[in-house]
């Protein structure tokens, strides 16, 4: 199959691949701006750079590569830049996505495109709706959440108004090596890995550490977005998750148990977020039956990547 995943270079997309190489497909990616940090890749993969928000750029792309399937991960990821820049956020997740549905309807493709939402979709969750069921109502909290909610129901109009054939995928908590530090887990492996070498105070700075989320393994997580581009039904939502949710406490005292020094915690107020949802997990059922999807990495297997892949990289400066 001809893959386009849009968003290459991204944590996700670097990921995503390396399995749909190990799967047999062609691989097609494109960003906007000249490929950065995929060497652990084939030299086989068709590198595009074009601006998605543009939508000449999108056409040209798109009748160039005529891709099978396109995996959208392109877009703004981080829910802390969306309460700093909300309109910019809202713009970044949506414009390339409606550039790309316009596209396969003018083009008349065949495409099936892979639409990658998020958690956050749902929002204010109480305890009696967890866990996360892909009916469960949308009540975002952030900017983010926001333009994760439009992503999706765009996909699901453009299926209902033109028969688009689009998958709409909620992704909960995705962690591994690679990852960005602003986010969790990175954030706290990198500064171990920096004060087990000498080049910081050993004092870690966190957030709210009582939030529960459903962390996944960033490799389960591509094959699980494979799986379902080979199997899911088009229009249909599906949540990707482990279904177990992990206090961020837990997190860092896993990753503070595999370290070697004695590290203290202390609380940083500019770390918090305006709203938090204390617990978050998600209902894999619909995925784990239309796929037969099941993780293959344990969370403590996760974090022990996560750390090792600090340690290199504080290692090579």
């Amino acid at each position: 199959m001809r893959a386009l995943i849009t968003g290459i270079t991204g944590f996700a997309g670097g990921h995503l691949a390396q399995t749909l190489l190990d799967r047999g497909d062609e691989v097609c990616g494109v960003d906007i701006r000249p490929a950065q940090g995929l060497k652990h890749l084939s030299p086989e993969i068709n590198l595009a750079v074009a601006d998605l928000s543009d939508p000449i750029a999108v056409t040209t792309l798109l009748s160039q590569i005529q891709p099978e399937a396109i995996y959208h991960l392109a877009g703004q990821p981080f829910v802390p830049t969306s309460w700093q820049d909300p309109w910019g956020t809202i713009e970044n997740n949506i414009r390339p996505q409606l550039n790309i549905l316009q596209t396969i309807i003018q083009q008349q493709l065949t495409t099936r495109l892979l639409i990658v939402a998020s958690n956050q979709v749902y929002g204010k969750v109480s305890s009696d709706q967890l866990p996360v069921r892909e009916d469960t109502p949308f009540r975002p909290d952030n900017p983010y959440g926001v333009s994760k909610v439009a992503q999706d129901l765009l996909a699901l109009q453009y299926h209902v108004s033109h028969g688009v054939d689009v998958l709409r995928v909620r992704a909960f908590n995705h962690i591994g090596p690679r990852q960005n530090p602003y986010f969790v887990s990175s954030s706290f492996a990198k500064q171990i890995a920096e004060i087990e070498a000498g080049l910081k105070e050993p004092i870690i700075r966190v957030g709210n550490l009582d939030a529960q989320r459903d962390f996944t393994d960033v490799v389960d997580v591509m094959r699980a977005y494979a799986l379902l581009v080979e199997f899911g039904q088009p229009g249909e939502a599906y949540n990707v998750g482990t279904g177990r949710a992990y206090s961020i406490q837990y997190l860092l005292e896993i990753l503070l148990g595999c370290g070697n020094v004695e590290i203290k915690i202390e609380q940083d107020p500019t770390r918090m977020r305006p709203s938090d949802v204390p617990v978050l997990y998600a209902d894999n059922h619909k995925l784990r039956t239309t796929t037969g999807w099941e993780p293959t990495y344990t969370f403590e297997e996760s974090l022990q990547r996560v750390l090792d892949y600090w340690r290199k990289e504080v290692k090579k400066g």
